[in-house]
């Protein structure tokens, strides 16, 4: 039977199940990632307290004066660090669209305590590994993103062992190929709005992501903001729902799979006026992407005699690079 809508899986019973049931929870998570590539997890083990904690802290640092949060303004666009603000990058033009900026403000963080090492820090590894740019206020904003960021390192390798058990790999086949990661946080905030959009402008242009897959907490507001394409076309809600995050697969996901699972294009759509007059919005996003130097190369068990692979070989470095110039376009403000 084919999906009408997201579906929202309990993902607990692959960790504590026998073989059997983590057969049955993959194969729910493949269904999801073959026809609508958007699935929506309960049972992921990051407590409430923990991202009450983060929201929080999060709004407190947007809710600074402009000054105070350039302070860690993005030093360039290809560095995904730092603090991005109202209309500094447009998502729409990665898929060579021109629109507007897109309305919001963003935080992005990667990876901690990054060993000093010609791995990490040579040529090779370009900006991947750039250093975090952190505030002095709040005080506490460094322990608690570490700490969130860890818990989302901890679900994304969960995550990989289900898809691992979904398309007939070793459980762990994905393992070596993100132990190294280049993942990024980001707190996407969408604040109150005075003025109507202008048009085509959105808070999230249309857009895949180039990750291998992406976790989601968004809030709950009165108004839904996350849509996803379905196959027909059609723009379907992404609702928000207590004690739960999205989950949709990448770019670079699909071109592992030879296009068998699906990366959709989803956007981030502005609530009518007199919502946006009195309710922000915010999301943590967290982008799953594998090692830099990590080859993405068409699965074995994703190709055929008759169906051959239909993508070359790419280092995942190469492709994010390429993609994150197109994101940020737009001129950074000065801090």
């Amino acid at each position: 039977m084919s999906l009408k809508a997201i579906p929202v899986i309990d993902i607990s019973p692959f960790k504590d199940g026998d073989a059997t049931v983590r057969r049955h929870v993959a194969e729910k998570v493949a269904q999801a990632c073959v026809e609508i590539g958007f699935l929506i997890i309960s049972g992921h083990g990051v407590p409430s307290s923990t991202i009450r904690n983060i929201v929080t802290t999060t709004k407190a640092f947007f809710a600074l004066d402009p000054k105070e949060k350039r302070k860690v303004a993005r030093p360039r666009p290809e560095i995904i660090r730092g603090y991005g603000g109202m209309e500094s990058e447009g998502l729409a033009y990665t898929q060579d669209e021109e629109t507007p900026p897109d309305l919001k403000e963003v935080f992005d963080v990667g990876p901690a305590n990054v060993p000093n090492t010609e791995y990490y820090r040579g040529a090779a590894a370009g900006v991947h590994f750039a250093d975090n740019l952190w505030p002095g206020n709040p005080s506490d904003l460094r322990d608690v993103y570490e700490d969130y960021f860890h818990r989302m390192e901890r679900l994304a390798l969960d995550m990989t062992h289900i898809f691992a058990t979904a398309l007939d790999l070793p459980m762990d086949f994905f393992d070596t190929k993100l132990d190294r990661h280049i993942s990024i946080l980001r707190a996407s905030y969408y604040p109150k709005l005075s003025r109507p959009p202008r048009a085509k402008q959105l808070r999230g242009g249309a857009h895949s992501d180039y990750t291998a897959f992406t976790i989601l907490w968004q809030e709950r507001t009165p108004s839904v903001g996350l849509q996803a394409r379905d196959p027909g076309g059609e723009w379907i809600d992404v609702p928000a729902i207590d004690d739960t995050m999205v989950v949709n697969i990448g770019d670079t996901l699909m071109r592992w799979t030879n296009d068998k699972w699906v990366s959709t294009q989803h956007r981030v759509v502005n609530p009518p006026l007199e919502v946006a007059r009195e309710h922000d919005r915010l999301s943590l996003v967290y982008f799953v992407q594998p090692n830099y130097d990590a080859e993405i190369k068409c699965i074995d068990s994703c190709q055929s005699a008759g169906e051959p692979a239909k993508y070359p070989p790419v280092l995942n470095g190469d492709y994010l690079y390429s993609k994150f110039s197109k994101q940020s376009n737009m001129e950074l403000e000065a801090p």
